[in-house]
């Protein structure tokens, strides 16, 4: 079992990073995935691949983290640094990842959990739909959009979103 999670864990850590927008958060959430994906070992049906289905896990991970995260209220110094988009690991990275996390934190969560599952962790879209638990074209419609909607966002253009769905994934 622990080389199975020392194996994913990398991945895991990646999706929750991008989907929670920073380090703290992510690492919470993917204790959590790792927690749960031992936890739920016993039921895995074999259905899906095993990657698809502790991505689901940790996709969850994280959406449960956003959740609490808004519920509690947050230190000035981390609302500071969210509103201005940066990121705890400032000094560690690189610009573009940082102009990539800011553009990705802007986006409508539906939308910003397809594309980080297809952009950043390779997906097909039968494997983020199977994640997701959203038909095939709805996939493909929120990586769209998303795409479309992060296009701006990286060429420095802070119009807001015109796309507001609700909070789901």
């Amino acid at each position: 079992m622990e080389a199975v999670l020392r194996q994913h864990y990398e991945h895991w850590y990646a999706v929750c990073r991008r989907l929670t927008g920073n380090d703290a958060d992510a690492a919470d959430a993917t204790q959590e995935a790792m927690v749960a994906v031992v936890r739920g070992l016993p039921n895995f049906d074999g259905r899906s691949r095993f990657s698809t289905w502790s991505y689901r896990i940790a996709v969850n991970a994280a959406l449960d983290e956003i959740r609490r995260r808004r519920r509690r209220p947050a230190p000035e110094s981390d609302a500071l640094d969210r509103a201005q988009g940066a990121t705890p690991d400032l000094a560690a990275s690189s610009d573009r990842r940082l102009d990539i996390d800011a553009a990705l934190a802007r986006l409508p969560l539906e939308f910003r959990t397809a594309v980080v599952l297809r952009d950043l962790c390779g997906l097909d879209y039968a494997e983020i739909a199977s994640t997701l638990g959203i038909p095939v074209g709805t996939v493909r419609s929120r990586i769209a959009r998303g795409r479309r909607l992060l296009v701006p966002l990286l060429a420095g253009n802070a119009e807001p979103m015109s796309e507001r769905p609700t909070e789901r994934a």
